[in-house]
Order: structure tokens, then sequence, then C-alpha cells
């Protein structure tokens, strides 16, 4: 029986492997001495299959020629390969010591003296039962990478997600800062233009009632000096009129440019920068610890600002390695080993949470207690953990509302106390080797939030 690709390779005139191929324009191939044949003697050239006319010759499937060719000569090859190289004899049976196929001759032959033999057919079965066993952790390990190649993808299309939602959310941020800026480029322009409107129209008041007092005392010099070129006897009849008339304008002081007439760029220009940027204060907010969403477990879910933490339905995440996944939890993006540091967290009045730091070091996918310390507060009830005393209950009997979770890495000390009552819970004494990532469990769906600490901005001299 014939193969698919001896199929394929055939020429469905001859139904022999096709020799010279040709190709018409409707995609069907045959030899070119078998459409030849076909189309002689016809007035219209018809493919010999779909019958559709061509009004063009074929053209040379070179493709289908090279396939043909390599086709063939590997058959070749397989032919020969049956056969003894020595002999020419069938190859009819398998020497069990030289682990090689061989002919009657070669039994009998000297090399092959006191050998064990098998039928080729007996051999190859006993061989492919090895063969196949030797194959299974081959096709396990096969099976492992198909799966982790459909992690990988899964990653990917995580990543793109990932990258969509933080784009929109940076350019969410981007655009409260544009329109706080473009609200106060407004005000301040609108301030400078009132400015300019008052002083434009003071110094308009101003010049107005100059150009009347200047009218005045021109008409009354003017008509002085009419009186002076008058003739004698005119002046001496007038001469008491334009005296009073001249003694009712005394002689002011000249008029000065007021103080302020100017525009006060100094108050509009100067440290315009700082100003703003103090003012944004206002707008913006400081977390000192911000939750790292690929730690997050796939029931977790975080805020946009990455400082809540609730939970819901499970998700189909990536399993990378930051992941923690048996733990309900999810760990801060950043891990301390040097210096203090301090965050507070909003617990509310749920009925449990679980707050603390975890070792780097912990492998994440299984047991993390041998790099866990944390408090926990469960129904009315506070207890501690550590690596080296495992489970504590504390004394400790009112709910906190708000947990304040201080880490000095240098003195070896980490501390949870409550801020509103200035209480403390509970402190950790060790010898801090490694980085330490904050920790979160919030123990139900009810959100846990790291809050926001307040912004101010100083000014030191040089």
């Amino acid at each position: 029986m014939a193969s698919k690709l001896e199929e394929d390779l055939s020429c469905p005139i001859c139904l022999d492997i096709f020799k010279d191929p040709v190709i018409l324009s409707c995609t069907h191939s045959f030899c070119r001495m078998c459409v030849d044949k076909s189309w002689k003697g016809k007035e219209s050239k018809e493919c010999p299959l779909c019958k559709r006319r061509h009004s063009k010759d074929y053209n040379a499937n070179f493709t289908l020629k090279h396939l043909c060719e390599t086709f063939l000569w590997e058959r070749d090859q397989r032919s020969s390969e049956d056969l003894c190289s020595l002999h020419q004899e069938k190859l009819r049976l398998f020497c069990l010591d030289h682990k090689e196929p061989v002919c009657v001759v070669c039994r009998d032959s000297k090399k092959h003296s006191e050998h064990r033999f098998r039928p080729v057919n007996e051999a190859a079965e006993e061989h492919k039962k090895n063969l196949e066993e030797t194959l299974q952790p081959l096709k396990k390990k096969l099976k492992a990478f198909k799966e982790v190649k459909v992690k990988f993808g899964l990653t990917k299309a995580h990543i793109e997600v990932q990258a969509q939602h933080t784009e929109r959310q940076i350019k969410e941020q981007f655009k409260k800062l544009h329109q706080f800026l473009a609200e106060e480029e407004d005000a301040r322009l609108r301030a400078l233009r009132e400015e300019e409107e008052q002083k434009r129209q003071t110094m308009k008041e101003q010049m107005e009632a100059l150009i009347a007092l200047i009218a005045d005392l021109s008409q009354t010099v003017r008509a002085t000096e009419d009186q002076l070129t008058a003739l004698d006897i005119s002046l001496l009849k007038n001469y008491k009129a334009a005296v009073e008339r001249v003694q009712q304008h005394p002689l002011l002081e000249e008029p000065r440019l007021p103080s302020g007439a100017l525009i006060d760029q100094a108050k509009h220009l100067g440290n315009l920068g700082f100003n703003i940027w103090t003012k944004m204060k206002d707008l913006i907010s400081y977390t000192p610890v911000i939750l790292d969403p690929n730690t997050t477990r796939s029931d977790l879910i975080l805020s946009d600002d990455l400082t809540t933490v609730r939970g819901e339905e499970r998700r189909q995440l990536p399993d990378n390695p930051e992941r923690i996944e048996h733990f309900y939890a999810v760990l801060s993006s950043e891990g301390f080993n040097s210096g203090t540091h301090s965050w507070d967290i909003e617990v509310g009045d749920r009925i449990s949470w679980f707050l603390g730091v975890l070792a780097e070091s912990v492998q994440r996918k299984g047991d993390i207690w041998s790099g866990l310390w944390r408090v926990a507060y469960n129904r009315g009830k506070y207890t501690a953990l550590s690596p080296s005393h495992g489970h504590t209950v504390l004394s400790v009997q009112t709910q906190s509302m708000r947990i304040r979770v201080n880490l000095d890495c240098n003195r070896g000390e980490l501390s949870f106390s409550d801020p509103d009552t200035n209480t403390l819970i509970h402190s950790f004494r060790h010898t801090f080797t490694e980085r330490l990532f904050p920790y979160f469990n919030p123990g139900s769906e009810l959100p846990l939030r790291v809050l926001p600490e307040k912004v101010s901005v100083t000014v030191e001299p040089n």
C-alpha cells in the first residue's frame, strides 16, 4: 500500500511518481509527458482533473520536482538497507552480541561464531519495548515542557494585560497632574490679568485727572499771556482779575508715579515652580510600603494605587517564583536590610488579620514559616509567630483599628503597636541577616489598606 506522501507525489494520470512535473493555472500538477499526451490532437487545452480551460501553457513545478527526487532517493536507500552489504542477502536475523542485523550467511561466518541470534521480528519487538521504556522519561520531560510552554503563554498574555493596565494608570495619574497644572496656570494667569487691569485702570484715572489739570492751567496761562500783550490801559483795567485768576491755581507739587504702580513680577514669578510643587502635596500622597501584584495569591486583588488588598474569586495568574500561592497573602514591592522603617495599616473592625515580615530567602511555593515574623488577630485574640519561638498567645485585649509596624534592621527589632492609643502589642528581637519584605494577610475578603504618610515640604539653608 502506498503511503500518503507517495500518493501526494504521484501523477493523477500515470499514477506514478511525478517525472518532470508541470503546474497548470488551476494549480493541478501532472507529468509533462502525461499532460502533453492528454492535450495531443485537441483544440482546447483542459485540465485533465477539473476540466478548466487554459489559454496559456503550463509552467515547470521545480519545487515538486525536488520533492519527488528526494523521495525516490530515500526510497532507494531504504530498499538497499534491507540487504546485507556483504552477501546481498535479506537481513533476517539479529546478532545479540554485535547488536546488528545479519543475513543467514553472516550467521555461519567466522565473525559471528558462537554468537546468539534472534529473528528480526522478535529482536525488533524486544528492542522496541526497551526503547519505549527508555523513551518514557523523555516523554515525561516533553509533557512537562509542554505544560511549561502553556504557563509561558499565560505569562505572556498576563504581561500584556499588566502593561495595558499600568499604561492606563500612568495616563490617569498624569491626566490628574496635567489638569492640576492647567488649573494652576489658569489661576495664576487670571491673577496676573486682574492685577494688570486694576493697575491699568488706576493709571488711566490718574492720567485723566492730570490731563484735565493741564488743560485748566494751559487756559489760565494763555488768558494771562493775552493780558500781557494788551494796551496799558486794558492791562491796568483787567490786572486785578488776572491776578486773582492766577492765584486761584496754587503751585502744586509735580505729580509722581505712585508706589506699587507696576506689575508685581516677583509675586508671580518668584519660586514659581517651588510654590506649585508645594501646592501639589495636597494632590499627591506617599505610601511607605507599596504592595507587589506579582506576589499576590490568585484570590486576592490590589487597588489601582497598590496600597489596598482584598479577597476576590480565584483568577488564573502566572505561577512566577515571586508569587505566594499557598498562603492568603501579598508582599511589599521593596524589602529592607538596613535602617529604620515604619508603616501603618488600617485593619478596621475585621475579625482577623495577619501582618509581619518575610525573609527574602524563603521559598514562596512551600512552607514559609521558617522565615516569617508576624502578629495576628483572630476573633478577639492576638498571637505572635517567629521561626525561633513558634506561636505565642498575647495578653492584649483591645481591638485596634490601626496597626503600626516598626522595623529597625540595625538594632534587630520588629515591633507592632496601636498608634491611636500608643500601646505596644508585641515586639521581636532578632539579628536579621537578610532582606525582609513586609507581609500582609487580610484574613477575609474585607480590604486591608496601607495608610499614606503626611507629606511636608521643608527648606533648609545652604
